[in-house]
């Protein structure tokens, strides 16, 4: 069964729209904002082209119906009259994800049985069997979206969210996620023409993300499990086309990126990590204080992710850092543009130097920040 065009939802965190619509308008599409995604129109192969290209959305969800329903039983009779063993890969096994707010129903879970009794009772129907429960890495799989008495019922093409790369197998303390380096990285204007700096760097995940936007490498390039292969529309030809498309567009990196943090197993991390997605040629890695670290001649961007007291300690220890920060800046990085991540509003007042943008994003429940800064003479602002 051919899949007509249709709403698709690029879900995201909150503070993530703009630049992930940024990135659909790119790839020659239409994009409405929402609070937690983008809304855009296409097919199954627009929805493949999503998971391959994106690299801030977490899913690509095609919208598979629309409708009201007062309870389970209303929510059982719509999905049985959909067209499932049309639209599944012959035995291919489904799973069933939820977002449910409505009094009919205390634990998703409940909808998320009722949803897959009515589409292995449409199979056993239709067919004589029914499919079997799978997981999201190797199924076809579907997300129910209820609230009140509206429900959305869609194919999730994604599987496993597309923040899990398949690069970052050497974590540090606090990784921050990959979705979330690149939306860092949009909003900062990393384009990849000029050096990129990382201090403090972690498990290098904003390093190894400028690395594959500087390469023009498809962040989907890097992983093979997506649940659109499960879908009997699916097209292995047309697939395999698309990767060779996006492999074709391929580059090395014009300018340096360079990653520093002052804990050795970090360097460690992140240079594995940069191995492991292919960009181990394009970051360097070394381990020096943030103050040390060497900058190219070139101005660039200087991105930095520091401890800001959630999960990792107190905020007594970081007094010191983020006037510390401030100052490097200041006296180091002239002509160089910073963005600064932070989910300490009150830290961040003491770098000391005043921001062009403050921009809301968030990191898992945490309310945050991307500070970016024009450093040039005289940026330094007094604290108090």
């Amino acid at each position: 069964m051919a899949f007509s065009a249709a709403p698709i939802l690029l879900t995201c965190p909150k503070g993530m729209p703009p630049f992930l619509a940024q990135e659909v308008r790119a790839l020659g599409f239409e994009a409405e904002e929402m609070t937690a995604g983008v809304l855009a129109h296409g097919g199954l192969t627009d929805c493949m082209y999503f998971n391959l290209h994106l690299r801030t959305a977490h899913r690509v969800l095609y919208e598979a119906w629309r409708g009201t329903v007062a309870d389970p039983d209303a929510l059982y009779a719509a999905a049985h009259r959909l067209p499932w063993e049309e639209w599944f890969a012959p035995g291919a096994p489904f799973t069933i994800s939820s977002s449910v707010r409505t009094e009919t129903i205390r634990d998703a879970r409940f909808a998320n049985l009722r949803l897959k009794d009515a589409i292995a009772d449409r199979f056993r129907a239709r067919t004589g069997s029914r499919p079997d429960s799978g997981r999201a890495a190797s199924a076809a799989s579907v997300f129910l979206h209820w609230q009140d008495e509206a429900a959305t019922i869609y194919l999730d093409t994604t599987g496993e969210p597309l923040t899990r790369r398949g690069y970052r197998l050497a974590p540090h303390k606090a990784p921050m996620q990959e979705t979330l380096a690149a939306a860092c990285l949009i909003a900062a204007g990393y384009d990849g023409e000029t050096p990129l700096v990382n201090p403090m760097c972690g498990s290098g995940t904003l390093a190894v993300e400028a690395a594959l936007m500087a390469t023009r490498t498809a962040p989907g390039l890097l992983r093979t499990g997506f649940a659109f292969r499960h879908l009997a529309a699916f097209d292995e030809k047309v697939w395999q086309s698309m990767r060779a498309e996006a492999r074709a567009a391929m580059r090395p990196a014009p300018a340096p990126i360079s990653a520093t943090d002052i804990d050795p197993r970090a360097v460690i991390a992140t240079r594995e990590n940069a191995q492991d997605a292919g960009m181990d040629a394009y970051v360097s890695a070394s381990v020096c204080d943030f103050r040390d670290t060497p900058l190219p001649a070139e101005p660039g961007l200087i991105v930095m992710n520091p401890e800001y007291g959630h999960r990792l300690g107190g905020e007594d220890k970081l007094a010191a850092l983020y006037p510390a920060m401030g100052d490097w800046l200041k006296r180091s990085a002239q002509g160089w543009r910073a963005a600064v991540f932070t989910g300490n509003l009150e830290l961040a007042k003491h770098i000391g130097l005043r921001p062009s943008r403050r921009i809301p994003l968030w990191n898992a429940k945490i309310e945050c920040r991307l500070l970016l800064f024009d450093l040039y003479a005289g940026s330094r602002k007094p604290v108090g």
